[in-house]
């Protein structure tokens, strides 16, 4: 950490409307240029591989289904988590520049949260839609209809607008009591609650905001996998279980990749436990800048259907010559 961010830290008197401090990568304030490139570089692939996905369901009709509406929205959430973060990690990256305005701060943490918390509730949603798809077969096409997709799809879009909408207004009015040094090099609420005063009610919503939808969120999606599991075991062969399986492999592996590093981080955090800053700050941009990457790679992968209609849009067309 520069000496720049331990001179500030002592600074601990009440502040209205703080300058944040932001945690860079230790040991790599010395040569930002190092991971610039791999930053950038993340970045557009992640850009790339959504927008690839977004394209191919807007332009394939027989991909207007529940399934890849949800995929639609996995993928806007992905292309706006990761242009949330970019702003400040670049600066890290580029300029070393750790202190961050009050007002750009808490713009950066509504964007990241409301993105992140539309990914998890899109990520419920999908887990919906495959238990439904696997336990009740039959009823599946009337139960998902159009209307309801659509209902669901606004239900996501109000829920993260409604949950923190109120909280760049409560933590910009917030005292301030401890030293305004984060622990991420981006800003996040519960990261921004805790430097509060005692007895600060944006800090009681915040806590409130983690628990009704990351804490909620997986909780729900492991009760559906549980129901899936159960089906499964009563299919008579090994063969229907693997290929009802399958159509759950990419969603499954998109859930531990976004849930596995929160927890783990969410672990630390509360048991205190002692792991060096460089690993709990990798950990971080592993859980927020790995699934817009890896995403639309274990969707284009495992699903038959988008692979094979990017392979078509992608081979040249035949031009046939006049007789």
């Amino acid at each position: 950490m520069s000496t720049f961010l331990i001179q500030a830290a002592p600074n601990s008197s009440i502040s209205m409307t703080p300058t944040f401090l932001l945690v860079g990568m230790p040991g790599l304030s010395a040569v930002p240029s190092w991971w610039t490139a791999p930053l950038i570089t993340i970045y557009l692939l992640s850009v790339l591989g959504n927008s690839t996905i977004l394209w191919i369901i807007a332009m394939e009709p027989t991909l207007h289904r529940p399934m890849y509406f949800f995929l639609f929205l996995l993928s806007v959430s992905d292309v706006g988590l990761a242009t949330a973060l970019m702003p400040t990690l670049l600066g890290l990256a580029l300029a070393d520049a750790h202190a961050v305005p009050a007002s750009a701060c808490l713009l950066q943490m509504f964007f990241v949260h409301v993105f992140s918390v539309m990914e998890s509730s899109v990520l419920l949603a999908m887990a919906f839609d495959r238990a439904l798809a696997i336990c009740r077969p039959l009823h599946y096409p009337a139960l998902l209809t159009n209307d309801v997709v659509r209902k669901i799809g606004l239900t996501i879009v109000f829920r993260c607008m409604g949950l923190h909408l109120p909280l760049p207004f409560l933590l910009a009015h917030m005292p301030y009591c401890h030293p305004q040094v984060l622990t991420h090099s981006y800003c996040l609420h519960p990261d921004i609650a805790r430097l509060a005063c005692p007895g600060a009610w944006g800090a009681v919503y915040s806590f409130f905001v983690v628990l009704s939808a990351m804490g909620l969120d997986p909780l729900l999606i492991f009760c559906s996998y549980g129901l899936i599991g159960r089906v499964l075991q009563g299919l008579g062969s090994s063969e229907d279980r693997w290929k009802a399986g399958q159509t759950c492999a990419a969603h499954l592996s998109a859930v531990l990749l976004f849930y596995v590093p929160m927890i783990l981080l969410a672990l630390i955090d509360r048991l205190r436990m002692p792991i060096p800053q460089p690993a709990h700050t990798l950990l971080s941009y592993v859980h927020f800048l790995l699934p817009p990457l890896i995403n639309p790679v274990l969707y284009s992968v495992k699903m038959k259907e988008i692979r094979e209609k990017i392979l078509k849009r992608l081979q040249p067309r035949k031009v046939g010559c006049a007789q």
